[in-house]
């Protein structure tokens, strides 16, 4: 396993299709099943839905976070200072182990020697849980250790992973023979391949080799944290992704064409995307989804501070001019333009739940066109029908650009 992180996304799917995350499911036992369970074979995720929740999702912010029954701003009272933000997830997965609840956990470790590439592990113990804390933001084939799972007799686990990998384990669910899963889900939108991830880091850091985490904030900055503590800053507009082939050359087909960003069949979502700024003040984002999320986020409360959802700003001209971008790509503007674009992001452009909504519609938009281009003879099979729904409103400067209707 530590040797399948390391490698590149051709030597991972090696074999396989060409839309492929490597969560693990392809080198288990459980391949046979492939079929049933790939969402990039047949996104199910709709029928799913329909049998976690008894329906599929409401008109309104569902469209774009998936189905909820509360969401919260929330940090650890007593932060995990090691953790990405205050240590959550972590905190979440450790308790359960501490509480009898589950057996073990499945989490994400890094590779001893590196801050970034995901080592998955059976964690049987609340140490070992919060020794994962960070994010790993490459493709890891967590659901590998489902073989684990069933020969060391685990019959209540907890599960903590992208989207991929949860949509293949719901689908799998009544073949695992568990008592009792909860599943945690990280929002996630375009993993690399470990040697992608340290490319992008070398361009965009003046110390790559320091970086302890890093994220893409609301101010439409990159922050990313050394391991001294102190924090480089990038305006989105800075980064040169032309140095790095585009990004056709650095995401995975399978993130390009992936429309769960917030992990919403996940019992429980905990992540950054619409949690207030600044970030010293290590806030979070969860959506509460299912019963047994409403019980892991009763589990965990007494734990937390609670804050405020918030927003500002209009998505929709900022969204609509993406529309465009998409069909008529822009070079990269001279220095004092792009300083004049990143003034205007960060003290113009949406906050909080306004931000979260615009970037899953961009990530949604862009991996449609994706999916169109690239692999247009399986849209119907891999395109959830609330895409559709969630993009209507920008229906009519699509038609305009691409000369089709948004709507198949």
């Amino acid at each position: 396993m530590h040797e399948i992180t390391l490698m590149s996304v051709a030597e991972r799917i090696q074999g396989r299709p060409k839309i492929c995350s490597d969560c693990g499911i392809c080198s288990s036992s459980y391949r046979p099943m492939l079929p049933q369970v790939c969402m990039f074979v047949e996104n199910r995720a709709e029928q799913i839905e329909r049998k976690l929740h008894g329906r599929n999702r409401n008109d309104g912010d569902e469209l774009l976070f998936g189905i909820y029954r509360s969401r919260h701003v929330i940090r650890m009272a007593k932060p995990n200072l090691d953790a990405q933000w205050s240590g959550v997830v972590t905190s979440l997965g450790a308790l359960l182990l501490e509480r009898g609840m589950v057996e073990a956990v499945i989490t994400t470790m890094a590779v001893p020697g590196t801050h970034h590439a995901p080592l998955p592990v059976l964690a049987r113990t609340p140490e070992e849980v919060r020794a994962s804390a960070r994010n790993k933001p490459c493709l890891s084939p967590n659901l590998d250790l489902l073989d684990q799972v069933r020969e060391s007799g685990v019959k209540r686990l907890a599960f903590i992973g992208t989207s991929c990998q949860v949509h293949a384990l719901r689908a799998i669910e009544d073949h695992l023979g568990l008592e009792k899963l909860y599943v945690i889900g990280i929002p996630c939108t375009d993993n690399v391949a470990y040697p992608d991830l340290l490319r992008f880091l070398q361009i965009a850091s003046k110390s790559p080799d320091t970086i302890v985490h890093h994220e893409f904030m609301q101010d439409f900055r990159v922050w990313m944290r050394h391991e001294d503590g102190h924090i480089e800053k990038i305006n989105y507009v800075d980064l040169d992704v032309s140095a790095l082939g585009g990004e056709l050359a650095i995401f995975p087909a399978a993130c390009l064409s992936c429309f769960d960003y917030q992990n919403s069949l996940a019992d429980i979502t905990v992540g950054y995307l619409s949690a207030p700024l600044p970030p010293p003040e290590r806030w979070q984002w969860t959506m509460v989804r299912t019963k047994a999320g409403e019980e892991l986020f009763e589990l965990i409360r007494p734990f937390l501070e609670v804050g405020t959802l918030s927003e500002r700003g209009n998505r929709q001209v900022g969204v609509s001019e993406y529309v465009r971008m998409l069909k008529r790509p822009r070079k990269r503007p001279p220095f004092p333009i792009r300083k004049l674009i990143a003034w205007m992001q960060r003290n113009r452009g949406p906050r909080g739940m306004e931000f979260a909504r615009s970037v899953i519609e961009m990530k949604l938009l862009r991996n449609l066109q994706y999916v169109r281009d690239a692999h247009g003879r399986l849209e119907r099979r891999i395109v959830p029908d609330y895409v559709y729904r969630a993009l209507a409103t920008y229906g009519a400067v699509y038609e305009e650009e691409f000369g089709r209707t948004l709507t198949p």
